[in-house]
């Protein structure tokens, strides 16, 4: 069994099926339980069920990370708990009658780390789609895919029912199950690329049906039943699912606005240049010695502590104008400043398209929000709105009221705070009411790309 980077090898699969079909229906299928849902959930909160229903209190301790048994079989984490031998017996029976009812389904499934972020950007390239290819039975189609769109809805994934296969019994076993869907997508338009279970024998079945050996077989190494050694050799095998594994040239979403950060130094610029990014970011504020609009030097790389060689804002507009690139402008402070920097910008005949500002409310006020709307129509105008997030959640109404008037200051765009909490539930609902948004305070690479993944309006990268 192969133990390369699975997720390097998915994208490097896919992006040449795609080379070579360029006009078919790419299909990537997931298993649910122990690929896509972390199954220790479901078994904490069937035994913790129990401790309720018997008025116990066995499992009141039991932590997540203490639980390394498949669901069907919890008899070993039983007998480590040091259960009596006839407790043991009923809360196996007990399992066994409520493991898989609608009620545990829909309440216990959580998602492994980062899935539903590689789910949603397959689901984004084009000519691609997602199906689930699982064992379970038909019986729970509705309360499974209901649960897993409920789950996946803040990451912007749903799935299509129709490329949902489970057990309807026809099969012999669950193997049997996964190959014949195999053979259901096939027929219905779907050329398979790629199968992702955490059960070695599954895979070995689907293999059997791709003889070409078209199909990347992936392995969920997390908690499973079957041998290893049932593995088909040409599979590979990993735990975490790491968007940065999967970037492409090309494979971002492309209405994206991306944004790069402190554009304040020389070195900056000229890599900013050279780069395919549209947008620069500086921030701007009065210089302290003669009192004209200047770039703010970055802490601790621009040499602040030498007032005298900060960048003039004329200096920055040259060369950006000359590349014919998009300003966006952080004002430090608002008054004064605002007055000067229309004044540069109206000399340096930069369009309104061309132009982004942000600024914190307490530093334009309603004056300076409105009188940059008023001189310059077309541009992006934005400002934070983090300290709107718990009236968002508590008092959604009232927040609305307060997002109307700042719209009517000329306020187009509001900013989030990337790392903080209720973010995209936040999202969706400022989207839903017609807000563009922008993010910042995006850490790093991966978490760049999952805020990518959210088609905000726009984003550092």
């Amino acid at each position: 069994m192969n133990m390369q980077d699975w997720m390097r090898a998915l994208a490097t699969h896919y992006t040449r099926s795609r080379e070579r079909y360029p006009d078919k229906r790419l299909l990537i299928l997931f298993d649910i339980d122990g690929t896509i849902l972390d199954m220790r959930y479901l078994v904490q909160f069937v035994l913790r069920g129990y401790d309720r229903a018997e008025g116990a209190r066995y499992f009141a301790d039991l932590d997540i990370e203490q639980i390394a048994v498949h669901e069907n079989d919890i008899r070993p984490l039983l007998a480590q708990l040091g259960l009596p031998g006839v407790v043991q017996d009923d809360v196996q029976r007990w399992f066994r009658e409520v493991c898989w009812s609608p009620v545990a389904v829909a309440a216990a499934h959580r998602p492994l780390r980062g899935v539903l972020d590689v789910i949603r950007w397959f689901q984004l390239q084009p000519g691609t789609f997602v199906g689930l290819n699982s064992g379970r039975s038909e019986f729970l189609r509705a309360s499974s895919v209901n649960a897993l769109n409920a789950l996946a809805a803040a990451h912007r994934v749903r799935f299509d029912e129709s490329l949902v296969f489970l057990h309807d019994g026809s099969a012999a076993d669950i193997p049997a199950a996964k190959a014949q869907a195999v053979e259901r997508a096939r027929a219905a338009g779907y050329r398979v690329v790629a199968m992702i279970d955490n059960e070695p024998e599954n895979l070995r079945a689907v293999a059997a049906t791709d003889p070409n050996n078209e199909i990347l077989l992936l392995h969920a190494d997390t908690l499973f039943e079957s041998q290893r050694v049932s593995m088909p050799g040409r599979s590979l095998s990993g735990q975490h699912y790491h968007l940065s594994e999967l970037l492409q040239p090309g494979s971002l979403p492309r209405h994206v606005q991306f944004v790069w950060h402190g554009v304040q130094t020389d070195s900056n610029l000229r890599r900013f240049l050279a780069s395919d990014v549209r947008w620069a970011e500086i921030d701007v504020d009065l210089h302290p010695l003669n009192g004209r609009a200047c770039v703010t030097p970055l802490p601790g790389l621009d040499g602040d502590d030498d007032i005298s060689e900060r960048l003039l804002l004329d200096e920055v507009l040259v060369r950006l104008r000359a590349g014919t690139r998009g300003l966006k402008l952080d004002l430090r402070s608002g008054g004064t400043l605002v007055d000067k920097l229309l004044r540069e910008l109206a000399r340096h005949g930069y369009p309104d398209r061309e132009l982004w500002f942000n600024g914190c409310i307490e530093r334009l006020g309603e004056a300076g929000f409105r009188k940059l709307r008023r001189a310059l129509p077309g541009a992006i105008v934005q400002c934070p709105v983090d300290f709107l997030v718990p009236l968002l959640l508590a008092a959604p109404q009232q927040a609305r009221e307060v997002l109307a008037m700042l719209r009517g200051w000329g306020i187009d765009r509001l900013s989030l705070d990337w790392q903080s909490n209720h973010k995209r539930t936040v999202i969706s609902q400022l989207e839903g009411w017609g807000y563009a948004v922008n993010l910042y305070n995006v850490p790093d690479l991966e978490a760049f790309l999952q805020a990518a993944l959210l088609c905000p309006a726009s984003v550092p990268p």
